[in-house]
């Protein structure tokens, strides 16, 4: 596995890479029955496909009014009409589940004297609750939302955020992390060292950008970094 070389810091996708997505609509697990999986499934593609096509058509909405368009389309889409419960889901993006490999990573990375950061479709308050959530605010020098720039990932000018924010100097002093296939792809193609993080045992997206490494969890990452 190719070591990463000459890194200032390190990045980090946060929904589906530090924090459960799914485990929204698991915490409704008795509202939604059957149709909790469908649901959650559903309500993750469509909230993806909407940043990439507000990015291409310039209509940019933040990340929670995305959120609840996808919830609101996969809710019509499996029959389930019930606005309480669509609050109750909302509420609970809000307190995600970190994975457990999230803090302990952190932990070793700030310990070797590396900056650490979130880069991140979520807008604010979305980000800050799930982190305060988490328990890793101590452990992030800067938590970067898209809100900066107002447009979504894998725009170059979101990553080029990470860069000047982290005071990185060139893109290649960053170590990217994220578990979606598309987003490793982009960051890679923006020129950071990219780890894609395969947690599920995906296929990678057919994109520009070659990933430096492909891990299966974040506790992979201290050893790439040689530490």
């Amino acid at each position: 596995m190719a070591s990463f070389e000459g890194i200032r810091a390190c990045v980090f996708d946060a929904y589906g890479t530090l924090f459960d997505v799914h485990s929204a609509a698991a915490g409704e697990a008795a509202a939604l029955g059957d149709k909790m999986q469908p649901l959650s499934q559903t309500w993750r593609q469509k909230q993806l496909e909407y940043t990439w096509l507000r990015s291409l058509m310039d209509a940019h909405a933040d990340f929670w009014q995305v959120t609840r368009e996808g919830l609101d389309f996969a809710m019509a889409l499996h029959g389930i009409d019930d606005p309480t419960l669509a609050e109750r889901l909302m509420d609970l993006y809000l307190r995600l589940d970190a994975y457990p490999d999230v803090r302990p990573t952190l932990e070793t990375l700030r310990a070797a004297g590396l900056k650490t950061a979130i880069l991140s479709n979520g807008e604010p308050r979305m980000l800050a609750a799930a982190v305060q959530h988490a328990g890793i605010v101590d452990l992030l020098d800067e938590v970067l939302s898209v809100e900066d720039v107002g447009v979504y990932k894998p725009d170059a000018r979101v990553y080029q955020l990470a860069v000047d924010r982290l005071a990185a100097g060139r893109p290649e002093a960053i170590a990217f992390v994220s578990t979606n296939g598309w987003d490793a792809r982009g960051a890679a193609n923006f020129g950071f060292q990219v780890a894609w993080m395969n947690r599920f045992g995906a296929q990678l997206d057919r994109l520009p950008g070659e990933p430096k490494a492909i891990v299966g969890g974040l506790g992979e990452l201290p050893r790439l970094l040689g530490l």
